[in-house]
């Protein structure tokens, strides 16, 4: 009996370590900027590509993979040199209203610092060839239950200039829930 509850915990534990290393080397979490520094078409440029008025739409997905939410957003950037304040209102198909407002710090080198009122601490990326990598800490509303989630953000920029946005959000490193996301500048009359 002993011995079978033995396999049983190697067994589980071999998976655990699998999952991990799966995680660290496929897949959404394996990326790095590095990896798009040297990819064909336009940089991506914070102050450039999201900057005036943009229009979102998006979906969010719950851990089990089902949409749980669908939203539209419109976002105001203003840059003034590298540090720029992004406002975004979000409306969610349940009728429900969220706003934010991100400032931003670009550094030199690509290096991005951001912080806003639901995120804890600082928030930190770069910029890379067609991309931009942020990742932070976002505190939930109490609503939703006040949980902290360790954020990573992806924007890639397409030929046309749509952003696509891809985000994960983890709570004790297990995927809770992901984002996908397109923006783009929103046409002025």
């Amino acid at each position: 009996m002993m011995e079978a509850l033995g396999y049983v915990v190697l067994g589980s534990a071999l998976m655990l370590v699998l999952t991990y290393l799966k995680s660290l080397y496929f897949g959404f979490g394996a990326q790095s900027p590095a990896d798009y520094i040297d990819h064909h078409g336009e940089a991506f440029d914070l102050r450039t590509h999201l900057n005036g008025p943009i229009e979102c739409e998006g979906v969010i997905y719950g851990p089990t993979g089902r949409v749980t939410s669908r939203f539209v957003g419109e976002f105001n950037s203003r840059w003034d040199g590298n540090r720029g304040v992004m406002k975004e209102r979000f409306t969610y198909d349940d009728g429900s209203v969220q706003d934010r407002e991100w400032t931003l710090s670009l550094g030199n080198d690509g290096k991005i610092k951001a912080t806003a009122p639901d995120v804890v601490g600082e928030g930190s990326g770069e910029q890379s060839g067609p991309t931009v990598q942020l990742r932070y800490r976002i505190r939930l509303p109490e609503d939703a239950g006040g949980h902290v989630l360790d954020t990573t953000d992806w924007m890639y920029l397409a030929p046309n200039g749509t952003i696509v946005n891809r985000s994960q959000f983890r709570k004790f490193g297990i995927k809770v829930a992901e984002l996908v996301a397109t923006m783009r500048r929103k046409e002025t009359a």
